[in-house]
């Protein structure tokens, strides 16, 4: 854990030390959150239903020049997909959430409007099914997913002149989510930001 704490302060920082090598760059710092439609995808697994959940986190941007900057963030992800009732087992939730940090390269078309791309490192930090998604009851912890996930992040974000902002984004998992099976995190989201 001490090691996951260090990567996530050592990455969130790196956006400042960049971009404080010229006086001139501006840093803004902020907040984001939103809705992710997540489930998992591969050769070894027929693509279940997509699992709805959120995100909320942490940004910080330090721009480069006026229209390429570099974003890191930190935020919770909820993720994971539907189980679809059959006659051997209920309708479930396979819960998973994940502690993000991607580290962004964005491109401003016009101003307020860019597009974006980068590596994120995902890494658990629960997991379960929940067979009664809507009370407190009916969860299982689990310990199937890998504690690891690297994934591509690319987006597109409108930013106003008050500093909101609005984005979607989709992230792909590169790594394999269950170790020697071609079954990966697929996570298309949207949301609200405010830099501050």
């Amino acid at each position: 854990m001490k090691k996951v704490i260090l990567f996530l302060t050592l990455t969130f920082c790196s956006t400042f030390l960049f971009a404080q090598q010229d006086t001139s760059n501006k840093i803004q710092l902020g907040a984001r959150g939103g809705v992710n439609f997540a489930t998992i995808t591969g050769d070894d697994f027929e693509s279940p239903e997509s699992r709805t959940s959120f995100y909320a986190g942490l940004v910080a941007e330090g721009f480069v020049t006026d229209r390429f900057s570099l974003q890191s963030e930190v935020f919770y992800s909820g993720q994971g997909f539907d189980i679809e009732e059959t006659l051997i087992t209920p309708k479930a939730e396979y819960q998973i959430g994940y502690i993000q940090v991607p580290v962004l390269a964005k491109i401003y078309l016009v101003e307020g409007l860019n597009i974006h791309a980068g590596p994120q490192f995902g890494f658990k930090v629960n997991e379960e099914i929940d067979f009664d998604p809507n009370s407190d009851g009916g969860d299982f912890d689990m310990d199937q997913i890998k504690d690891f996930d690297f994934q591509l992040a690319a987006g597109a974000e409108y930013k106003f002149s008050n500093g909101l902002f609005i984005q979607a984004r989709y992230t792909y998992g590169f790594s394999e989510v269950i170790k020697d099976t071609d079954v990966h995190n697929s996570v298309l989201s949207a949301g609200l930001g405010f830099m501050f």
